[in-house]
Formats: structure tokens, C-alpha cells, sequence
């Protein structure tokens, strides 16, 4: 009212809504920072946690429109749609990102598990973090064994699996189906060399001992043809060097898990593994992999 902007103004085209009462200029790209930076406004005290930090912080969360805080017990509460106030006595571990008080990468990695994120999204998510350069497995190790709260339990199961060199949650997704399924472990992001010892190609997965390499391929219909093509001649070289590509597709992997768990037990025991490492159990069918 101050600045002479009148009702029928912020219902226009000139301002976006963030929350009840609160609006940006439609300009202004409604970013999860600039939501955060909204929701401190109406809670000042608080601090930025779980799943908005976690986002903040560069890692792969399940889609959430909603901001979430952390306030003292007996702090302001007040409902606002759009916006999750958790109460939260212990102010440790915050980092200051963009002069926003927030929890530290470790911390919202443990706050997310108490909030009920699975183990599979958890690794994803700490892959991600890992990825982006804000925290290492070890500290994620750490803050998870300390935790106290709620999914101690799976945070610390989580945080082990966790992996520095994950180009994508597909990749992490992929490589938590094998894990689960009882596979021993591929290694991650395997650079491949000629006898001259030149680059050739960096691959998803691999088993070194076997020569078998296991690649996630999403986006192949979406790639410039001449990419593709010449894809797909560093793969024919890489076979021809005794590296066999075992190519898996988002349909292998959503609609068809249990047969690409198949095509990787029977690639090991071609590539000759010993046939109890190549047994699959059923406890993957226990997690959820979501898109």
C-alpha cells in the first residue's frame, strides 16, 4: 500500500504469489531460493532444513512444492500453505548459504531420513551432494551415526552406499538395484583407455575384474543423431578392445527390473564369474525406485 500497489496489481500479471500475502514481481524467477528467502520472512527465527535444504544444497530430492523450516519449540508455528515448520531444540551444524541460515549438507541428509525419505533416494540424494561438491561420503558416514532421531537407522545404511563420481540419480538408482539384488558392486564412471593409452569413453558402471561394462542410456532419443553415431562407434571400439556393453534403458529399468537384473547375472556368469556371485536375491522387490 506504501508503494501505491493496489489489490488488483498483485492479481496481475506484474507480480507472481509465493504465499498468502507475500509476492514477487513476475520477473523475478521463482527460484526454491527465492521461496526459502519468502518463508524466512514469515519465520524469521528459523532456519531453512530437510528437503528445501537439501535442494539449496544441489542434491536430487523427491519433488516437494513445499518450503521447509525448522523453528525452536515454542517458536512461531503459524499454518501457511505451501511452507513446513518441523520444531528443532538443536541449532548445531548450520551453514550460512546466500545470507540464509540453513542446515549443513550432512545435517539435511539426516533430517530427510527422519522425515521418512527411503534408502534408495537417500543415496541418490547423497550421491548428489557428493556430486555437487558440498560434502563427502565420509562426513555423510559420520552425521548419520550420530543422528538420534528418527531413521538413524536407514540414514546410516545410506550413507554407506553413498559414492563419489555419480554423474546422475539414474546412475545411483541403477547401481542401488544391482546392490540390493544381492550383485556384488560395480565400480562408477570408469574411464576406458586405448593401448595408447588415450581417452576413449567414460561408462556408468563396470566390473573391472570381468571386463563387463553396464551402461544407463535415458536420453538417447533426445541427443543430436551425429552424437549418437559417434557413440556408438566408441562403443563398437571399446568391444573390440574385449569390453562388452550391457546397455540399459529407462523401460528396462521401470518396466522390467527383474529382467535386467537377469541379463546382468547371466552377462557375469558369461564373462565368468562364479556362479554364487551371480545369484539374485529378492530383496530389491522391498525398496522403492522411483522416476
Amino acid at each position: 500500500m506504501a508503494a501505491g500497489i493496489a489489490d488488483r496489481d498483485l492479481v496481475g500479471p506484474r507480480f507472481t504469489r509465493i504465499f498468502h500475502g507475500f509476492y514477487v514481481e513476475a520477473a523475478v524467477a521463482l527460484s526454491p531460493m527465492e521461496r526459502a528467502r519468502a518463508a524466512l520472512m514469515i519465520f524469521p527465527d528459523a532456519f531453512v532444513s530437510h528437503t528445501t535444504a537439501a535442494a539449496l544444497w544441489g542434491g536430487i530430492v523427491p519433488d516437494d512444492q513445499r518450503v521447509h523450516l525448522s523453528v525452536a519449540p515454542g517458536g512461531v508455528r503459524s499454518r501457511r500453505r505451501g511452507i513446513t515448520a518441523h520444531q528443532s531444540r538443536d541449532r548445531s551444524d548450520l551453514r550460512v548459504l546466500k545470507s540464509m541460515q540453513l542446515s549443513s549438507p550432512a545435517r539435511c541428509f539426516c533430517e530427510v531420513a527422519c522425515d521418512g525419505l527411503g534408502l534408495v533416494d537417500l543415496v541418490v540424494l547423497g550421491d548428489s551432494m557428493v556430486g555437487a561438491g558440498v560434502v563427502n561420503p565420509e562426513d555423510l558416514v559420520h552425521a548419520a551415526d550420530e543422528w538420534t532421531g528418527r531413521g538413524a537407522a536407514v540414514a546410516s545404511r545410506a550413507a554407506r552406499l553413498v559414492r563419489a563420481g555419480v554423474d546422475s540419480p539414474m546412475e545411483s538408482r541403477l547401481r542401488m538395484l544391482i546392490v540390493l539384488a544381492g550383485l556384488p558392486e560395480p565400480s562408477i564412471n570408469v574411464v576406458i583407455r586405448n593401448s595408447n593409452g588415450d581417452w576413449v569413453l567414460r561408462f556408468d558402471l563396470c566390473y573391472h575384474d570381468l571386463k563387463l561394462i553396464i551402461e544407463y542410456d535415458g536420453d538417447h532419443h533426445a541427443r543430436d543423431p551425429r552424437q549418437v553415431a559417434r557413440d556408438l562407434e566408441r562403443r563398437e571400439e571399446i568391444e573390440e578392445m574385449g569390453y562388452p556393453i550391457l546397455v540399459v534403458q529407462k523401460h528396462h529399468f521401470y518396466q522390467e527390473p527383474d529382467r535386467t537384473l537377469r541379463r546382468i547375472a547371466a552377462a557375469r556368469l558369461d564373462r565368468g564369474a562364479a556362479k554364487e556371485t551371480c545369484r539374485i536375491r529378492s530383496t530389491w522387490r522391498n525398496y522403492h525406485f522411483r522416476g
